[in-house]
């Protein structure tokens, strides 16, 4: 009994609106006092508070099981893209509610206004969609759906709590890979930025004798074919197939650095996740290799269904660490792991010419080998501040040592391509699209 009875104060809320009642009923006292002929409304004012309360209390609690709420969430959240939860409501009253809803989300989201508020009537049910943006790979627990109920009267509230704690994990993001997927299985990747190539010369993969059509290369025709069927007939030819694609991603400390609230690292693995995907979908072999002061996880490249959940995992668990890369180890890791000619894409943050430098004498013995794109970020916050007019001395320091470090990107371009290494200068929101779009230019220029 006692225990029903704590429920029952702990989950009654008094609204704004009886506050606002019982304030009239004190005011009414106060003029009962100074003006005698009001008699008695002052006190009957305060019973018909009372009264409306009273009702309140039946039709809220009248119904043991008035409200119902549940969660409905993703197997898991893709990090750094917005994902869609929802919770469904449904009302038991034979009457219209007023409900206000807090879905407890996961801490590491820092907020502390979610709060949904709708009306339902009798018998109704709703469901409340809203968008969470996680940027950090991990487990996100939620907690309780608590649902507050208000009569039409309005002077109180029933609290009712539904326990739903569960952990969904964070994962890469499988969101813009799957974009991407549809793009790319459907020619479409030119609608998001990823330019059309020009062909040189023709695949060595052959695939089938055609019929010609308007546009067809009058150098592909087959004239055995053509005196054959009497009609024009062309060789077909596909793109060269089971060729090896290695991202390469570097986790010491300078990828730590963060950037609308992901760090470099994480857009390096979302766009090696989508990178990965596209070159199986072109019947590539894609692999994966880690690496910071030690060479972590090492996948070699293959076509098969399993593959891209493999390196899913691999990559859910990836995290910075706080020593320089050793690159001898990476240069030894693909000598030993990678057979054959092969596209090694590398993502790394050089801050300074000197950090390249560096690593260049290793980069350059990769490249002997295989066909290295080297893929760094441009710092935008530097680049903001280069753009920025300078108002006062400091202003100028600044403003020509922010031009000074972009001034050193382009060289170390330069620097890059006078050994013969690709690489690309992009911005972390623009990384995906321009690795993805370089590797099919790579690909239909036959350079690997």
């Amino acid at each position: 009994m006692k225990k029903l009875i704590g429920l029952f104060y702990k989950n009654l809320f008094f609204n704004n609106r009886l506050f606002a009642c019982l304030a009239g009923s004190v005011v009414l006292f106060i003029f009962g006092f100074f003006f005698p002929w009001l008699g008695i409304i002052p006190r009957l004012a305060f019973w018909i508070v009372v009264l409306l309360v009273i009702l309140d209390l039946l039709m809220l609690y009248r119904t043991s099981n008035g409200v119902f709420a549940k969660r409905i969430a993703p197997e898991r959240l893709s990090n750094g893209d917005e994902n869609e939860l929802g919770i469904y409501i449904e009302s038991f009253y034979p009457f219209n509610i007023n409900i206000g809803i807090i879905d407890e989300i996961p801490e590491q989201f820092q907020k502390r206004d979610v709060w949904f508020k709708t009306m339902m009537k009798p018998r109704e049910h709703k469901q409340i969609l809203y968008l969470l943006r996680p940027t950090r790979r991990g487990e996100y627990e939620f907690g309780f759906i608590r649902v507050f109920v208000k009569s039409p009267l309005g002077l109180i509230s029933r609290r009712y709590n539904f326990e739903q704690t569960e952990i969904l994990p964070v994962y890469p993001s499988f969101l813009q890979m799957r974009k991407y997927e549809l793009m790319a299985i459907s020619n479409r990747l030119t609608d998001i930025g990823i330019k059309k190539i020009r062909r040189i010369g023709h695949s060595l993969e052959f695939e089938q004798v055609k019929n010609y059509v308007s546009g067809d290369d009058y150098r592909t025709i087959n004239w055995k074919a053509t005196a054959r069927h009497s009609n024009l007939m062309v060789n077909s030819y596909v793109d060269e197939k089971s060729q090896h694609v290695y991202c390469v991603i570097d986790k010491s400390r300078s990828m730590k650095m963060p950037f609308e609230g992901l760090s470099l690292l994480d857009y390096a693995i979302n766009a090696s996740l989508v990178l990965s995907n596209v070159a199986l979908l072109k019947e590539d072999k894609a692999g994966l290799i880690t690496v910071s002061e030690k060479v972590g996880t090492v996948i070699p490249a293959d076509s098969k269904y399993t593959q891209l959940n493999k390196i899913l995992e691999v990559l859910y668990k990836e995290k910075t660490r706080y020593l320089e890369t050793n690159m001898e180890a990476l240069y030894t890791t693909v000598r030993r792991v990678i057979k054959q000619r092969s596209l090694v894409v590398f993502f790394a943050n050089y801050e300074s010419l000197p950090a390249l430098q560096r690593q260049l004498p290793f980069l350059r013995r990769i490249a002997k080998f295989h066909l290295l794109l080297v893929v760094f970020f441009e710092n935008t916050e530097l680049k903001t501040l280069s753009e920025q007019p300078a108002k006062d001395v400091e202003g100028i320091y600044i403003k020509t040592i922010a031009e000074k470090f972009a001034y050193d990107k382009k060289l170390m371009v330069k620097e890059l391509a006078s050994h013969g290494i690709q690489s690309i200068l992009t911005s972390p929101q623009n990384l995906t699209i321009n690795t993805v779009n370089r590797y099919l230019e790579i690909k239909a220029k036959q350079k690997i």
